[in-house]
């Protein structure tokens, strides 16, 4: 049985959720999910957990995402994309490339972002998606977000291509559709690619079909524990090794070293030797406890 995550390099076309069924028919195990879902016209890199590493999801840090994208001005659409009914065509000849360039300083940092309508996002337990194809346009609340850095590859008018890397939760079409609200004349992407989330990259992501084929598919895939470098690394005796496996919380003695302090809320890797055994939270009041344990 397959542990990890493997990169995908996502197609255009396709949902996440297809991914995943594509994953588990060329890897034939059923125990697969993936992380931070992209639109189907998409590309680019979708984390996929398989067996164990679905009960990793929760601990990584996706915190920061990475996009190239292509937008076009002058058009606005619905779905603030190249697949949407248009809204609004306004004219964007008296515009030129210093004034996108002028507008950086005013989008970087933190930002309040209205949520797309066509957006996964639950209102009343309804994707916004579900209303917004029946029509229904609902009241959202702006979400908090920020924009770490952002710069133009190309200028070419009507088209721009940026990069941009966010906080989880931007809405990058959303970014493009106020960069040409803020120019007077709209605009939509036309392409989106994700470069990076969190440490999984563009440069390890693989197709489907790369995966499929491969002889030795355990060779393509990132260990779980490699997954979540972020938490601490603690290491346990034989004797609190075989607590941890049974659901018992290791104490002070069950480490080979002292642990050092603990932060509120903070997540650590627990292993007995090269064995990858649990994700462990502390807790002020309660100290200590087994997040979730690995098989």
């Amino acid at each position: 049985m397959l542990n990890g995550f493997f990169v995908i390099d996502k197609p255009a076309g396709v949902t996440s959720h297809d991914i995943v069924s594509k994953v588990r028919r060329a890897i034939n195990q059923k125990k697969v999910g993936h992380t931070g879902t992209l639109d189907p016209f998409a590309t680019g890199v979708l984390p996929v957990a398989v067996g164990e590493g679905t009960k990793a999801i929760q601990f990584l840090d996706e915190s920061e995402k990475e996009y190239r994208a292509v937008m076009r001005l002058g058009i606005a659409t619905d779905t603030q994309d190249l697949t949407g009914q248009v809204l609004a065509e306004r004219d964007w000849s008296q515009l030129e490339a210093a004034d996108l360039e002028r507008l950086v300083p005013q989008f970087l940092g933190l930002q309040k972002q209205m949520p797309p309508m066509f957006s996964a996002i639950k209102q009343g337990g309804v994707p916004l998606y579900k209303l917004a194809r029946k029509g229904i346009e609902v009241e959202r609340e702006a979400r908090e977000v920020e924009i770490h850095s952002l710069s133009f590859d190309w200028i070419r008018l009507p088209e721009a291509c940026f990069t941009v890397t966010c906080s989880r939760g931007t809405y990058v079409r959303t970014l493009a559709c106020d960069i040409g609200e803020a120019l007077g004349c709209g605009a939509h992407l036309l392409e989106l690619r994700r470069t990076r989330s969190g440490l999984f990259r563009e440069k390890d992501a693989i197709s489907i079909e790369a995966l499929a084929a491969a002889a030795n598919q355990q060779d393509l895939i990132l260990p779980l524990d490699r997954a979540l470098d972020h938490l601490r690394r603690l290491e346990l005796s034989e004797a609190g090794g075989r607590k941890v496996q049974n659901g018992v919380v290791p104490l002070a003695a069950d480490f080979t070293e002292a642990t050092g302090e603990f932060q509120q809320g903070e997540q650590v890797r627990l292993y007995q030797g090269e064995r990858f055994a649990a994700v462990a939270e502390y807790d002020m009041l309660k100290g200590l406890r087994l997040a979730r344990v690995f098989n």
